[in-house]
């Protein structure tokens, strides 16, 4: 195993490290650990005290070829091996990343900003997908066909697609590796990762972690550095047969653009902007319990968060009561702080957006019940924030919020919710509370969204197919449809002809 590479910054809270080799600033290429040309490195900094994390290397274009390369030559031994065989390295890097939990919630938590509690969970999260697809893999079983034609036999297969190129966000950096690449590892491909620039330590140390758990060398690569420059890489070069990414849906529609010309296979989950419906026969503490952990898990920093809240109007003035006090509650600190409950958000633009959303809504009539700007904990941090009575037009009620400020708006009847709430281009996710069990049925049915969450948030999970409608996504992740998206069918027609 190559020796850490030599450190040139540290933050106090790296010590509490009991593994530190899993704190990586090279890429990883074909079981190496690389530095960037001529040593081309980026700064990494933890948003809550804008202190330095590490500089990692930056890879330029001739590297990322080197990872494509090494990444299509491992790919027929890689394939090769028994569902079984893979499935058992798969099985092993899930049991270390549990193992290392601490570790990787803490170094997750300086890059990102979330929470330690938050970070723990989405370790278990992101192992979760790892051991799912170490057995689902058995499952990519052949078919036959009843034959149409006389003497002949005919059997469908999967087939693993080729090399996968793996793009991932800041908000998670370790489920949206796992998500996506434990599908991909276990189908047969071999991956390429590129991580966002903001958190790639965690991805770093899962592959560190891979490299433990046995993944043979050019399975599994992870390289960092400029996304324009990478992803760029990635997409013109027709040994990647397939890209796999989170992000935006500008990005997204630049990248489905740049893959046109190779013809690759797409799976793309994009912007959310869901909307929370909340009828006047709920449970109002349930309900705002539930609007709670739907607007501000990841300080609001989630494409699954809660972005437009509909109450109906005869329980408006009761939710808004309930909803209001436990935001006025909520813990704002770094996330190392023991009940931490809001971080810090990402980066200067992400505050600037969400400032730019609450004086829109409040120039359009909204009324502010609660937060509204910048809070004392640091530059990166927003006060979690309620606006009121915000009008349809309003910037926060069309556009993706990424920071803690809900949105509530009334309604009056279920058909006119209905139609607000599809009036939009993304259809990720849409949270209904509502005790009446046909509503329930009708509304599930009647909402433009890959995922319906009834009386309830959490629904995500290795079983569960994760993916949206219209401009929010392409295809699913999790699930056999998440496996199924890195194989290709092949037809076998056999003459038996005596």
């Amino acid at each position: 195993m190559t020796a850490v590479f030599a450190r040139t910054t540290f933050h106090d809270a790296l010590a509490r490290l009991a593994d530190p080799q899993l704190l990586r600033e090279l890429a990883y290429v074909g079981g190496r650990w690389i530095a960037g040309h001529e040593g081309a490195s980026f700064k990494v900094t933890d948003p809550a005290s804008s202190a330095t994390l590490a500089w990692v290397a930056a890879l330029d274009a001739d590297e990322t070829g080197d990872a494509i390369s090494a990444a299509s030559d491992a790919l027929p031994g890689w394939r090769s091996l028994l569902p079984q065989q893979r499935a058992k390295i798969l099985r092993k890097w899930h049991d270390l990343m549990l193992e290392t939990r601490e570790d990787l919630a803490l170094l997750m938590t300086l890059e990102q900003g979330k929470p330690l509690a938050e970070s723990r969970g989405e370790i278990d999260y992101a192992a979760s997908f790892i051991e799912w697809y170490a057995e689902e893999g058995k499952r990519l079983n052949a078919e036959s066909v009843t034959s149409h034609l006389a003497g002949a036999e005919m059997i469908v297969r999967r087939e693993a697609l080729g090399v996968v190129g793996i793009v991932t966000p800041w908000n998670f950096p370790c489920a949206m590796i796992t998500r996506k690449a434990a599908a991909a590892l276990a189908a047969g491909c071999t991956v390429v990762a590129h991580p966002s620039s903001e958190t790639p330590l965690s991805a770093l140390a899962l592959a560190e972690l891979g490299e433990r758990a046995g993944i043979p060398a050019g399975v599994f690569n992870v390289v960092t550095g400029s996304a324009a420059t990478i992803v760029g890489r990635m997409n013109a070069d027709p040994r990647v047969r397939a890209m796999s990414f989170t992000g935006s849906t500008d990005i997204g529609k630049l990248i489905a653009g740049q893959c046109a010309q190779t013809m690759k296979r797409l799976v793309m989950e994009l912007g959310g902007h869901a909307p929370l419906i909340v009828f006047a026969d709920a449970d109002i503490e349930k309900a705002a319990d539930i609007a709670m952990a739907a607007k501000f898990a990841t300080s609001g920093q989630d494409c699954l968060a809660a972005n437009r809240i509909y109450v109906e109007r005869r329980a408006l003035a009761d939710f808004t009561r309930a909803f209001k006090a436990r935001i006025e509650a909520l813990k704002v600190a770094s996330g190392l702080e023991p009940d931490a409950e809001i971080g810090p958000l990402m980066h200067e633009r992400a505050i600037a957006k969400v400032e730019e959303q609450v004086a829109d809504a409040l120039k359009r009539g909204a009324k502010l019940g609660t937060g509204g700007k910048r809070h004392k904990a640091g530059a990166l941090f927003f006060e979690p924030t309620l606006l009121t009575d915000v009008p349809d037009d309003a910037l926060i009620m069309r556009e993706e919020t990424f920071g803690p400020v809900a949105a509530i708006t009334a309604f009056d009847s279920e058909d006119e919710v209905i139609a607000r709430a599809n009036d939009t281009d993304y259809g990720l996710v849409a949270y209904v509370v509502t005790e009446n069990g046909a509503r329930q049925m009708r509304l599930g049915r009647a909402l433009e969204y890959g995922m319906v969450a009834i009386n309830r948030v959490k629904i995500t999970g290795g079983p569960i197919p994760f993916g949206g409608w219209k401009q929010s996504g392409l295809g699913r992740e999790g699930s056999r449809h998440g496996i199924e998206a890195f194989t290709e069918l092949k037809y076998l027609c056999i003459d038996t002809a005596a």
